[in-house]
This record gives structure tokens, C-alpha cells and sequence, in this order.
């Protein structure tokens, strides 16, 4: 044991830094699908994050948007009026104030330049897709169904919170809890809306909102250890990067003369003398 909590001691002396219990931000690397690598952050690189998450999400932006040009719901979707109490405004004022004062500073600093224009970019595409299809479409079919305001509000945070339970499928009744908080803010999410009257505030709230908890989510380490590594290969395993085989310039496949094994001595072609064509050579070859 290397005596220092949650470091594993390696090969030749070297040490990794091993992942920590989950934290706040499991719940939004689950939901994009990111893939960590070996180090202690869950956006590792800027390539996965953009691979990962803002491609794909981009594209469910720009499925709901179609969905609500389909349907004609654009004037009904961007613009919610309906009254509401003053103590209500309380809640968009918080929660911003809140994710600004959660977001992680310190390891955010320490990542690459590009990476966190990235996090931003992906955050910002899931609160716009998010609101487009559960406060955008969701809240516009249980309105046109003839159900109350207080019935708007419940069931669609709940649908919000039901398809979010997908994420923590395997963990048990940690499900369920994780469905209860997601449906929560859901709820938070639907007075933002009644109190700005229109999509947009709640679409700024929970950008902001998930980019803090995927900040949290953001390690000292971000970059996971590439394969050429020398801490990835075991020891005594010899580099194999200059042992590939050769393409054939005719047939582009490997050719077995360019190809040995490890540690052999290449082998060495006998040299003999090669007769040339003619009456001379026959001459030069009987005189000899």
C-alpha cells in the first residue's frame, strides 16, 4: 500500500490516483454517456465530450425542434403565461445563485483550455433539449388535455423524473431517489417557467444548473493514460510499436519478409555470383 488514501501503487514505482465514491455530477455522466478512462475525472477529453455528448445531444435538440415545427406549437411552447404568486420568483433567483456557488473552481482551472468551453457547450444543448421536450411539449399536451395547473406541473415532473430513473438502472433503490430528486427539480424547473413566461429562463437555469454538477464531476487528473504509456504496458513487455509488418506495394498486404519476431537477429541471404546474359559472360565464366 502506497500509505496515502485512494492511490494505488504501480509497477516501477509509480502511482495512480484510484476513483472516489460517486459524486454529485454521476447523475449527468450518466445521462451523456461519457466514458471516463483511467483518470479521476468524468470528462477525461475534450474529443469524448464533443463525441460523447454535444454531438449527440445536438441531434435530440434538433429532433424536439422538429417535433414542435410538426405540430405548429412554436408561439404555444416559447411563450407560457399564466399567473402566478410573488414567493414563486424566489425560485429563479436561487437556484442560479446557487449553481454559481457549486461549481467546482479549482479543478476547473486545472483542465485544458478546451475542455471547458466544451462542458459549457454540452450543458447548454441539454438544458435547451430538456426544456424543449418536458416544459415545451411535455407541459403543452397535459395543458391541451383539459388538466389543471396544479396537474401540468405535478405530472410533468414526474414523466421528467421517470425517464431519468434509466440512468440509475443496476443501483437499486438509489433509483428511486434519484428519479425523486430529478422529479424535483423538474417541478423547480416549471415554476421557472411560470414565473419568466417563456422557455428560455428555465432553459439558462438548468444549463447552468448541470454544468455545476458536472464541474463536480471535473478530476485533478483529466486525461486518461494513453496506450503507448509506458504505466500501461506490464513490466518486462517490450514495445511492439516497431515490430508491424510491412504492406506489400502491390497488394497492400502484410508481407511476411518485413516481419520477425522480437529479440531474433534478422536473417542474412547468402551471396552468390549471379552469371550474366551473353556470349561474353559464358567466355568470361569459362576463363575463370
Amino acid at each position: 500500500m502506497s500509505g496515502v488514501p485512494g492511490v494505488a501503487p504501480l509497477a516501477d514505482g509509480q502511482f495512480v490516483q484510484e476513483r472516489e465514491d460517486p459524486g454529485p455530477g454521476e447523475g449527468v455522466v450518466a445521462r451523456i454517456g461519457v466514458d471516463p478512462g483511467s483518470g479521476d475525472s468524468q470528462f477525461p477529453t475534450t474529443e469524448s465530450v464533443v463525441r460523447n455528448g454535444v454531438i449527440p445531444i445536438g441531434l435530440s435538440v434538433l429532433f424536439g425542434a422538429g417535433v414542435v415545427t410538426w405540430l405548429g406549437w412554436w408561439g404555444s411552447v416559447l411563450n407560457y403565461r399564466v399567473p402566478v404568486r410573488h414567493w414563486v420568483r424566489f425560485v429563479p433567483i436561487s437556484m442560479p445563485v446557487v449553481a454559481v456557488l457549486g461549481v467546482n473552481h479549482p479543478d476547473l482551472s486545472d483542465q485544458p483550455v478546451s475542455l471547458v468551453p466544451a462542458l459549457v457547450m454540452m450543458t447548454a444543448l441539454v438544458g435547451i433539449g430538456e426544456e424543449l421536450m418536458f416544459r415545451g411539449i411535455g407541459v403543452q399536451v397535459f395543458k391541451r388535455a383539459g388538466l389543471s395547473e396544479g396537474k401540468v406541473a405535478l405530472w410533468s415532473s414526474v414523466v421528467f423524473g421517470v425517464v431519468h430513473v434509466s440512468n440509475a438502472f443496476g443501483e437499486g433503490t438509489q433509483a428511486v431517489s434519484q428519479a425523486v430528486i430529478v422529479s424535483t427539480s423538474g417541478y423547480f424547473f416549471y415554476l421557472c417557467l411560470r414565473v419568466g413566461g417563456t422557455l428560455l429562463l428555465p432553459t439558462l437555469v438548468h444549463g447552468l444548473w448541470d454544468f455545476s454538477l458536472a464541474s463536480n464531476a471535473v478530476g485533478a487528473t483529466p486525461k486518461a493514460i494513453p496506450r503507448d504509456d509506458p504505466v500501461d504496458r506490464a513490466p518486462g513487455r517490450p514495445d511492439r510499436a516497431g515490430d508491424r509488418q510491412a504492406p506489400h506495394r502491390r497488394t497492400g498486404r502484410p508481407s511476411r519478409r518485413h516481419h520477425r519476431r522480437p529479440g531474433r537477429p534478422p536473417r542474412r541471404r547468402a551471396l552468390t555470383p549471379r552469371c550474366t546474359r551473353g556470349p561474353r559472360a559464358v567466355t568470361d565464366v569459362s576463363q575463370g
